[in-house]
């Protein structure tokens, strides 16, 4: 056959070419493409190292921050906590001071109310005894016609009432 018996003829020649595209792809990726893809790599590896270490950088900035405005929030909470025990303090010396006084006014305001009952209560008893007096004079003059000396009558009465 034919087309078989030209394989031998041409078979060395197809291994030159054939070695020869070997040769131009090996040398053509493997030394012009793969160090331009291993320069990019390392560059996005430096990229990446470098965005990480930026990334840690905030993030210790950050941390740094946050404690440095806890310490203010604690502080300022202190402060707050300071001031609300010193109005505290204030209000309750002052509601004291105010109760005090009213106090004050109210047992004055009592002493008056008291008084003035007292001396109400007097003057009652004093018209009581001598209203009473009046009724006694007036109902022995009436029913048997006698008179009795008023300070005798008025003796009686206070007697009486004091007994109750």
């Amino acid at each position: 056959m034919p087309q078989l018996s030209q394989i031998t003829e041409i078979y060395a020649s197809q291994l030159f070419w054939l070695a020869i595209v070997f040769a131009l792809i090996y040398f053509g990726i493997g030394k012009a493409m793969v160090p331009k893809i291993e320069r990019t790599i390392d560059d996005r590896d430096a990229r990446i190292s470098g965005d990480i270490a930026a990334a840690a950088a905030a993030r210790d900035t950050a941390r740094a921050d946050e404690e440095r405005y806890q310490a203010g929030l604690d502080t300022a909470r202190a402060q707050a906590s300071k001031a609300v025990a010193e109005a505290k303090a204030v209000a309750t010396a002052q509601a004291e001071t105010a109760l005090k006084a009213g106090d004050a006014a109210a047992a004055t305001r009592l002493a008056e109310a008291t008084q003035a009952v007292a001396s109400a209560k007097q003057t009652a008893v004093s018209e009581i005894e001598t209203a009473t007096v009046e009724a006694v004079e007036s109902i022995l003059a009436k029913l048997s016609g006698i008179t009795v000396d008023r300070a005798r009558i008025e003796q009686q009465v206070k007697a009486e009432l004091a007994h109750g």
